[in-house]
């Protein structure tokens, strides 16, 4: 079981980045599928996530109406693309996989992790 992030890196406030979650090893079209985030100093932090199966979504408050999670079935391969990015915004993002029948919000409830790709909004 792999989770490989990318698509991090540098941006402007303002700017925009769509990270990648490619996953491999079983088949994960009845999990949750979710990206955290996690800045120096903080917990880690519910972004979004996306049900594979029906589509149904969840958001934090704090990106709703700038991010958008995505899923490629063919692609096997889940999406944030993030908008409007403030310096606010800065963390590392990890994706996560999630067996729940739910779509959870809290990192307790999802079992498989990727190692994160960093996000940096600066001038």
């Amino acid at each position: 079981v792999k989770l490989v992030e990318s698509g991090g890196g540098l941006v402007q406030p303002g700017g925009s980045l769509r990270l990648s979650c490619v996953v491999s090893g079983r088949t994960f079209t009845s999990y949750a599928m979710g990206w955290f985030r996690q800045a120096p100093g903080k917990e880690r932090e519910f972004v979004s996530a996306i049900k594979w199966s029906d589509g149904r979504l969840r958001y934090a408050d704090s990106v709703k109406g700038r991010f958008t999670i995505s899923r490629d079935d063919a692609k096997n391969t889940v999406y944030l693309q993030m908008n409007s990015l403030k310096p606010e915004d800065t963390a590392g993002y990890y994706c996560a996989a999630s067996s729940s029948l739910f779509v959870p919000s809290t990192s307790s409830g999802y079992q498989y992790w990727g190692q994160g790709t960093q996000v940096t909004v600066s001038t």
